[in-house]
């Protein structure tokens, strides 16, 4: 049985939060909240409780677990070195919705890294999940707190639809504030490569770094992942996503005239557009992701959207995409996976 807990994150109850870290301490799995999305988190120097977290999320072996930790006396603990190009980047974005990659030390198992010598860690700003951290005194893996690619949880209500008697318990914390997983980047190399694009735009790093590049993996499936999200359709509600690229007025015509189409082959359609279009749609269920000209708010939305997706059972879902540039980068990134490959260009039929 699953335990829902309700913890205050401006007045956090000390008392129940060291009852959850003997949870931790003891091989089981806490779900916290983080200013990203929800995390499914175990001990990280446990691989009986690792081995939990692959278990309740039906998690490919080979998809690598970030790690969470509260100072940086726990990440001394568990990588070889820390290169200067991660100082600079720790200093300016930690605590924060950064994912840096380093050399992992012994004590982080394969089983985090899917084989890898190298270990992804962030220190979330979060503070329930950098109490719960702190006090359990352990690095904890803690990768989206859902089924393995379904869109990521941004609400506790989202972890008890796809968790509830799969983990130990559950924290709830309220909505997460950025509802976009981390910016995972590798700064091993001598040019730093973004592998997962997330709330920390390349623009924002770059200005930290100088010199910061995609990583091509991004863009090819094939290619080992380092990162999680690198590999596998992600985010995908049960329906059928499209995605609709190019100006916004075509984009809205093409989406009115494919909801047409699949509404008369006995379709439930959703359609999710932008705050500038969501008058123009003429059929189906029409939610509104927010502005063009306010990714912050599309980004916040957008699992939540894909959730309503599957609660309202609808067979296709028909996307506005947006401009890739800025946090735009990380949006479509989602979507992408997401539609598993049906990107339609204005003009085109889905």
């Amino acid at each position: 049985m699953t335990i829902v807990v309700k913890i205050d994150r401006e007045n956090i109850d000390e008392a129940i939060m060291i009852e959850l870290s003997h949870i931790i301490k003891n091989n089981g799995t806490v779900v916290f909240p983080t200013e990203t999305v929800y995390g499914l988190g175990a001990n990280a120097l446990s691989d009986i409780a690792v081995a939990k977290i692959f278990a309740a999320k039906g998690r490919p072996s080979d998809n690598p677990l970030i790690v969470h930790i509260s100072n940086i006396e726990q990440l001394d603990r568990i990588v070889e070195i820390i290169p200067e190009k991660a100082k600079v980047l720790m200093d300016k974005f930690w605590p924060g919705p950064l994912t840096l990659l380093f050399k992992k030390k012994a004590v982080i198992s394969d089983m985090i890294t899917g084989g890898l010598d190298t270990v992804a860690v962030r220190m979330p700003s979060s503070k329930i999940a950098l109490k719960l951290i702190e006090i359990c005194d352990l690095p904890l893996v803690g990768p989206s707190a859902n089924i393995s690619g379904k869109p990521s949880p941004t609400t506790a209500e989202h972890v008890i639809k796809d968790l509830d008697g799969k983990v130990d318990a559950i924290i709830d914390g309220g909505d997460c504030e950025f509802g976009m997983e981390s910016t995972v980047i590798d700064v091993l190399n001598e040019t730093p490569m973004i592998l997962r694009p997330g709330s920390i735009t390349l623009e924002e790093i770059a200005e930290a770094i100088n010199t910061v590049i995609y990583d091509p993996a991004m863009m090819h499936n094939t290619i080992i992942a380092k990162s999680p999200g690198q590999k596998y359709i992600h985010y995908a509600p049960k329906g059928e996503v499209y995605l609709y690229i190019g100006e916004a007025d075509d984009i809205a015509n093409a989406i009115n005239q494919a909801a047409a189409r699949f509404i008369d082959e006995s379709n439930k359609v959703m359609i999710l557009g932008t705050e500038e279009n969501i008058l123009n749609y003429k059929e189906g269920i029409i939610l509104n992701l927010g502005s063009r000209t306010n990714p912050m708010e599309i980004s916040s939305n957008l699992f939540s959207m894909l959730r309503k997706a599957d609660e309202l059972k609808a067979d296709i879902i028909l996307v506005e995409g947006v401009e890739e540039e800025g946090l735009g980068v990380a949006i479509m990134n989602r979507l992408k996976k997401a539609s598993g490959g049906r990107i339609i260009n204005c003009g085109d039929s889905a």
